[in-house]
């Protein structure tokens, strides 16, 4: 029985020690290598300081900026601790709800799905490009420039599907709103 208790421990820590250890650090060095960013966490930086990540959304209100879809992650919106859904169905009156107040608030009669309605993580940073498209207007008028100013940051950073067919359109929030302080700074 003891000839059979040693090669069981060897192995395990000889197997431990590969799959725990030097598999982690060879895909930790490869992935650094060929994609330093996205093995970084995809973070945006201005002026030496970490203001985001191209992966979490953020929450924007003052009208002189974009806003998110609504993030499903409790209080504290765009909190990637608590990310997950709502867990609400497509039908449940607790949506249904919450959807047309949403609806009213904008004052609009017809609005895209994603003004109104939360990812399924809670923390999408994209928006449509239609979505982004109904706020021209108003983030225009707040920073006080033409709206083909702000059409023109947002053509900018829209983001096309991989290869013309893999995805839909889509825009960054947090890049546009970065986009939109370089073109048409506040205070203008």
């Amino acid at each position: 029985m003891l000839s059979q208790i040693r090669p069981a421990i060897v192995l395990t820590l000889l197997l431990s020690a590969v799959t725990g250890l030097l598999y982690p650090l060879a895909i930790t060095g490869a992935a650094q290598a060929a994609f330093p960013g996205q093995a970084n966490g995809s973070r945006i930086e201005r002026d030496g300081v970490l203001i985001g990540s191209d992966l979490i959304g953020q929450n924007f209100s003052a009208p002189s900026y974009f806003w998110p879809r609504p993030s499903a992650t409790g209080p504290d919106p765009y909190n990637a601790a608590a990310s997950s859904g709502s867990n609400i169905g497509p039908t449940g009156k607790a949506l249904v709800e919450r959807v047309a107040a949403a609806v009213t608030a904008t004052g609009q009669t017809s609005v895209p799905a994603d003004a109104v309605t939360a990812s399924g993580s809670g923390l999408d940073p994209h928006i449509t490009p239609q979505n982004a498209a109904t706020q021209v207007a108003r983030v225009a008028t707040a920073r006080n420039v033409e709206p083909s100013v702000i059409e023109a940051a947002l053509a900018d950073v829209t983001e096309q599907p991989i290869l013309g067919i893999f995805g839909e359109p889509r825009v960054n929030v947090l890049r546009l709103n970065l986009a939109l302080d370089e073109a048409a700074p506040l205070g203008n």
